[in-house]
């Protein structure tokens, strides 16, 4: 698996550190919406269902993040939030697996949509050379890493903000990739602001910031996060 930072990915660098600007606002009349239990009774349903979760279990995550959990990370899903905030050792393993068993489902959606673009690719232009998309591996691609480390991290993972200020601090180049980013570019930015990454870095490139996209469930290496590894020999070890 290609671990390369893509342009594609996240260009991170462009807003890292910039100050964002104040929406202008506007006087208007506000109209009451009209409140449907029964509409929204259903929806809670539906995306409980979508998570694996009970009623009662979706109706607490909600909970959670309307106190403190949801302003210090406003971003999170829900298996990782119940996790947190797991009442029991059962809980937490319940919600671990689930959390692992969307991953994977989710990963192999993307690298079942990375071949049929593969074949599509091959159709309409036999012999051009082939793009993979982000976060996929082309078949027959084999890890080909560049050399540097590439550093796995989570949100709320003091250890892993610790590690990245360690790495920093020793003038290692490295390419971060933050698990369970949902592609927000605006939560890896504000992970990187709170871990102290110096923007001037991230602009030049001897630290990247990048969406995981399943690359950490993909190398299939034990222990748990932060994960610096490289690769040797052909293989991701971690270091």
């Amino acid at each position: 698996m290609n671990l390369r930072p893509l342009l594609a990915t996240v260009v991170l660098f462009a807003a890292f550190g910039a100050s964002a600007q104040p929406a202008p606002v506007t006087n208007s009349r506000m109209v009451p919406a009209q409140v449907q239990p029964g509409a929204d009774a259903a929806l809670d349903e539906r995306q409980a269902r979508e998570w694996g979760l009970q009623p009662e279990e979706w109706a607490r995550y909600r909970q959670l993040m309307q106190g403190p959990l949801g302003v210090y990370s406003p971003q999170l899903d829900p298996l990782t939030a119940l996790g947190i905030e797991a009442r029991s050792d059962e809980e937490r393993r319940r919600y671990a697996e689930l959390q692992v068993q969307a991953e994977a489902q989710r990963v192999g959606k993307t690298l079942a949509y990375q071949r049929a673009y593969d074949a599509a690719w091959q159709r309409l232009f036999p012999g051009q050379p082939r793009v993979s998309l982000p976060g996929a591996k082309a078949q027959g691609a084999g890890n080909t890493g560049s050399g540097r480390l590439a550093v796995f991290v989570k949100a709320d993972c003091a250890p892993c903000a610790q590690r990245v200020q360690q790495l920093q601090a020793a003038g290692t180049a490295f390419d971060l990739y933050m698990v369970g980013s949902r592609q927000d570019d605006a939560r890896i930015r504000q992970w990187a602001t709170q871990a102290g990454i110096d923007p001037a870095r991230v602009r030049a490139r001897t630290i990247t910031l990048n969406h995981d996209a399943g690359r950490w469930l993909s190398l299939g290496l034990p222990g748990d996060l932060p994960a610096v590894v490289r690769e040797v020999n052909g293989q991701w070890q971690r270091q």
